[in-house]
Parts: structure tokens; sequence; C-alpha cells
């Protein structure tokens, strides 16, 4: 099958609609660097669009009837959201799922030192990262300080043209023989990946006043300049960083890339680009047979863990409040609902890249601007840890898109021996749904700059509309 470019097929009204899109996109990426920032953003969007909050109405005891959109929220950083359809839930959904979270450094819980006159911030890295790409890049600091009272402190610094940013630094190339003669792997270890924060001490003079040039109190006197700094700025001292979540990611804005700015480059595109496009398909599909639902979860990039992954029960125990409130709970009919559903899993894939191009199968993966990508299975060499799709399925699917005219190509995640990956597909996959892996196709995949095309955005929105409206098997 020849896949082709597809930004020629498009009309001029398609094309206005394509570039918004595309900026709308680009701003939910700037406002949301973290699940949590994601999932504010997200709920304000829903909100607006009618979307109901599912524990409110749990209370009130609030019966759901066709056409009601509801949301459920945990622990702010993953979420279900549900469309009501014609059908009882019992006879199964259309299921769009993403996650929200991205490659990142987390900042540890006893993170400030000094040393050499600079004040650092200890980092564990999240997920998979070529850590030398981490280094002498702008950095920029997000997410919440939890006080011992409960208050929350929110950070977000680095992003305004007026912040400060952070770096990690890296050897001189004068110096750096003995670093070149190293792996990639080793150029840069884990337990480097620390920020530079400051470089400044605090100084005080005899009466206690700041400014003067005799110091006073001169051990880690960087470090307690940092602290004066965060004690002002937001009243959070050393120990409240044992109940911090901090994300270190790259600092700066979504840009358009390229002279005809066909693409975006940014941050966190995994899987962002996949969560923003799946949302967008939810708030513009209306009055559906079955109900549509979409879940964006977090920790996907770490095996899909703990209470905010998708191995948790949050959404199975979601989806049962739901059909209680609109009279069809039970626990066999929640397992029939979950077994007769049809799930996309929204995520992204490898693309071709000319300057590697002895790691793909050219005939076997996705090319940027050839429209949404379809994996039938992911996993790695032998097609470990992965859901591979039916053939049956496969067909309804294609045939979906064909009728709506929706551009998509097939891939795998480059050569069979070198590598792979995997999504949350086979997480819903045991629930005996059929699910299929469904995104846009990304270049620098997991590196702090990622880049995909406008046009395989556009798809894959479309795409998820197309299945929403019509996916019955």
């Amino acid at each position: 099958m020849e896949n082709k470019n597809i930004w020629r097929t498009y009309s001029t009204e398609q094309l206005e609609e394509l570039e918004s899109h595309a900026k709308e996109y680009m701003n939910f990426l700037d406002n949301g660097k973290t699940e949590r920032e994601c999932i504010d953003t997200i709920v304000n969007m829903i909100e607006k669009a009618g979307y109901q909050e599912l524990q409110s109405l749990i209370k009130q005891n609030k019966a759901l009837n066709e056409g009601d959109k509801v949301y459920s929220v945990w622990m702010n950083k993953s979420i279900a959201m549900f469309q009501l359809g014609k059908r009882p839930m019992s006879e199964g959904m259309n299921i769009l799922g993403a996650h929200l979270d991205s490659p990142r450094l987390d900042i540890k819980q006893n993170p400030v030192y000094e040393e050499g006159g600079f004040a650092y911030l200890d980092t564990h890295y999240y997920g998979g990262v070529k850590k030398y790409q981490w280094v002498t890049i702008p950095l920029a600091i997000h997410g919440v300080v939890i006080k011992k009272d409960g208050t929350t402190v929110e950070i977000n610094v680095g992003e305004n043209e007026d912040d400060p940013v952070f770096f990690i630094s890296d050897l001189l190339i004068h110096l750096a023989a003995e670093q070149l003669e190293k792996k990639a792997s080793k150029v840069i270890e884990g337990e480097a990946l620390d920020i530079i924060i400051g470089n400044k001490p605090l100084i005080i003079d005899k009466k206690g006043e700041k400014g003067s040039k005799e110091e006073k109190h001169a051990k880690d006197a960087v470090k307690k300049g940092i602290f004066a700094i965060l004690k002002e700025s937001y009243d959070i001292d050393e120990e409240d960083f044992i109940s911090a979540e901090l994300e270190v990611v790259p600092a700066g804005k979504a840009r358009e890339a390229g002279f005809d700015r066909s693409m975006v480059l940014a941050y966190g595109q995994d899987d962002r680009i996949c969560a923003f496009s799946s949302l967008k398909a939810m708030l513009e599909v209306d009055g559906t047979d079955r109900t549509t639902c979409c879940i964006l979860v977090d920790k996907e990039e770490i095996g899909s863990v703990g209470a905010t992954g998708m191995q948790s029960r949050f959404f199975e125990n979601a989806v049962a409040e739901v059909m209680n409130l609109t009279g069809d709970y039970s626990e066999l009919n929640v397992r029939r609902c979950l077994a007769s559903s049809c799930m996309l899993s929204s995520d992204v894939s490898s693309a071709f890249d000319p300057s590697f191009a002895s790691s793909f199968d050219k005939k076997n993966v996705a090319y940027l601007g050839n429209g949404m990508v379809i994996n039938k299975f992911t996993g790695s060499r032998g097609k470990v840890n992965s859901n591979d799709a039916n053939a049956e399925y496969m067909g309804h699917i294609r045939a979906i898109f064909d009728k709506e005219k929706v551009h998509f190509q097939t891939a795998e995640l480059g050569k069979v021996d070198l590598g792979g990956g995997g999504t949350i597909a086979y997480i819903l996959a045991l629930y005996g749904m059929n699910v299929i892996d469904s995104g846009v196709a990304v270049m620098n995949m997991h590196a702090p700059w990622e880049a995909t095309s406008k046009a395989d955005i556009y798809e894959a929105k479309r795409g998820y509309v197309a299945f929403l409206n019509a996916a019955s098997l």
C-alpha cells in the first residue's frame, strides 16, 4: 500500500480548520506541561461544553439520561469523560484512551544541596530518556508543594519571558577527550542530572540586613540564599520538599517548525498530541448511538502503574458509578459494558527519520504528513507485551475511516529486533474489548523537543470523531 503526503488533498476550508486546530493544540501544550496542569485545562474546557462532575451528581443521586455529559477526575492526574448514547451502556461504549504524562526530570524529596559555589536540585529522571539530551538547555520547574497544614502552593518558574530558567551543566569540549570515549548511555548518567538553581550567596550584615558586603553564616550561603527567595516568594521551607511534586521540563512554548510552518516542535507531544485530539473529538460529537468515552491517564511512561495509572481500578469504578446513575448497574452489566466496548488506544508512533533510515522498515513505518497511524500491534521484538488487534477489528476501523475519508497509514515501531514500546492498549484488552493503537507519528520521540505534522494532528482528530460516531463491532 502506497502512502502519500496528504497536504495536497485539502480544500481551503480544511486548511483553515487544520491551522485552527494546530493553534489550539499548541496553546494546550503551553498550558499543560504536567499532568495536573493538563487536567486543570481540560476541566475548564469540558465544563464550558456542559460536562458535569460525577462525584457531585453521586451526592445528589441525580439520574443520568441520554445525551448527559459527565466527567470524573482522579487525584488531579487522570480523567474519564462520558457522553451517554441512545443504547444502554451494558451494550458497550466507544472509547478513546491516551496518556498525559511525558518523560521529564522529577525533583527528589531531599533535593537541595550546595557544591562548588552552586546550589543544586537533585533529580530522578522519569520515563525513557536519552539523558545527554537534557544538558545545557533552558529548563523550567512546574508542580505543587503541599504544606503540613494542607495548603497547596503551585510552582511554575521558567516559562514567562521575565522568569529565570535553570540548567544542567556539561563538560566543556576542551576537556572532554575521556567523556567522548564513553557510550551515549554513560556520557551523562542519572545522578548527574541535577539542575543548577543559583550561584549567589546570602549576604547579611551585622545588623541582620541583606545586601551588606560582610558575610555571615558563610557555610552553604548559596543554598541559604535560595531558601530565602523561596520563603519570600512561596512561603515554603526545606522540609516542604518532602511533600512536593515538582517536575523539570524544557522551558519555552510550542513552536511552528519549518519555513512552511507545516510542523509543531514542542515538549510533551507524546502523548498530549493524542490526548488533545481525543478531547476535541469528544467535544465535537453529539447524539451518538453508543455512549462515548475518553480516558486520559497518568503513569503510562513508567508502566501505567499506581493509583492514577491505567492499571488502577479508577476507570472501572467510574464506569460503575455512571451506570448506577443511569439505572443500568450490576456487576454483570459493568462486565458486559467493558467487554462489548470498542477502543482506540490513542498513542503516538515513531516517524521515519531519513537521518537514521537503517532503524526502520520503510514499508512498515509512519511518515510525517501521511495521516494518522494505526498500529495493529506494538510491543518489542516478538510482540512481547503487545496488544495484537484482531483482523476483524482492523477491518471495521478501516471501513469507518474510508467512509469518512480519513487519511491513515499503518506502521510498526521500527525494525523487529531493535527495540519497541508499549501503550495502555493491552490493559483495556484485559476486559475482552476490541482495542487497537491509533495515533500520530512523532520525530525525536521522548526528546525534550518532539516534532509532528499539523496534517497528522488534524487527521487524528477527524479519525477519532469518525470512530466515536460509528464504531459498533
